[in-house]
């Protein structure tokens, strides 16, 4: 069952016992009519019906916004730790006089971890990265260019951000083919580097 059917089954049975609760609570206070003490407990045990009922519907909505919010604060805390990992990755093989295929296999598992939680915005530009990369490292070292390394960097760094933040600039849609594509494309990106 879906959701919104368990939820739609939920509705028509509280309306259900609303509605008999009520009926029974008007037959029972028309039959107390000749006793208006027995009327006033009626009445009290009315109103905390309502707050139990009121207050369990809030309880209810409040727990399922509480749970949404601590999924969506572990997926952006895992997000926030594979960027941190790109980036440190990077710096490390920026540092490095000569890369070795390890290295290579370190950026592979990190851009299998990107196409897990990254944006299509950031994948994209991870690509043209990867690609600038594939160019540069034809010697085996990342040290030949390091202004064109910086500017390619900081087009992706930018593209992290708006993805960290939600603050996608141009609120592209992408259809899951070409995420898929995207994802594909590093891959085989990371593998033109030479070493």
């Amino acid at each position: 069952m879906s959701i919104n059917n368990k939820q739609l089954s939920y509705l028509i049975l509280t309306f259900l016992t609303l509605v008999a609760g009520y009926f029974y609570l008007r037959y029972a206070y028309k039959v107390t009519d000749s006793t208006p003490f027995t009327q006033e407990i009626v009445l009290i045990i009315l109103g905390t019906v309502a707050t139990i009922f009121i207050t369990a519907l809030l309880l209810n909505q409040q727990t399922a916004v509480e749970i949404e919010k601590e999924q969506n604060i572990k997926f952006l805390d895992l997000k926030t730790n594979t960027y941190e990992r790109l980036l440190d990755l990077l710096e490390e093989l920026s540092i490095k006089e000569e890369l070795v295929s390890n290295d290579i296999t370190k950026l592979k598992f990190v851009t299998h971890r990107l196409s897990i939680f990254s944006s299509p915005d950031v994948l994209n530009e991870y690509n043209i990265f990867l690609e600038l990369i594939s160019d540069i490292t034809k010697d085996g070292t990342l040290n030949n260019d390091k202004e064109e390394l910086s500017k390619a960097l900081s087009k992706l760094t930018i593209q992290i951000r708006f993805d960290l933040l939600n603050e996608n600039a141009l609120n592209k849609t992408y259809t899951n083919l070409e995420i898929k594509n995207m994802i594909t494309k590093n891959s085989q990106s990371l593998n033109q580097i030479n070493l």
